[in-house]
């Protein structure tokens, strides 16, 4: 039985038992009615850089399950770049992830004149480090992951090069 509170129009229909209940009907028109809202260039922004972490994280989470990473790993070295694993790499690897996590909350709270610049120049820079990352890569799962990556990165830019202007609302 579909409560009144959903807004459904409610009929009346005997089911096989012979008992009469409430019937449901879908009105077809209802997401027509639906306000479209406008959200804000900061949540945008916000929430695009937490979508490019997401697919960040786990393209290299992905990469605990190959035999070539995983050895690596094991004696110490990343493979293909041959880089020690060592405090230096570590520190070095922890302040490359906390800049585009902080972006998520510098999106939210700088002001738009900063938020606007800071957003094209950290995009831009990371999306050249996804560019750099993939030369060379043979692994399909990395590539459509740096590839969305990519493609948010992109986007992060073009959201905070159209900043709408304060004449324009």
């Amino acid at each position: 039985m579909c409560p009144k509170a959903w807004g459904a129009k409610l009929d009346i229909w005997q089911t096989a038992t012979g008992k009469q209940e409430e019937k449901p009907t879908v009105n077809k028109n209802r997401t027509a009615d639906l306000k479209d809202t406008k959200v804000d260039v900061k949540v945008v922004l916000s929430g695009l850089w937490i979508s490019m972490l997401f697919v960040f994280a786990y393209v290299d989470i992905f990469g605990f399950w190959r035999a070539d990473l995983i050895n690596g790993v094991l004696v110490g070295k990343v493979p293909g770049t041959g880089y020690a694993i060592n405090q230096a790499f570590l520190v070095f690897t922890t302040i490359y992830i906390l800049i585009p996590s902080l972006m998520v909350i510098v999106s939210l709270l700088a002001s738009a004149r900063m938020n606007r610049t800071t957003n094209i120049v950290v995009s831009l820079t990371y999306l050249a480090a996804v560019v750099w990352s993939i030369v060379g890569e043979t692994w399909v799962y990395f590539i459509v992951g740096s590839v969305v990556e990519m493609m948010l990165l992109l986007a992060i830019a073009r959201v905070a090069w159209t900043w709408p202007n304060r004449s324009a609302q």
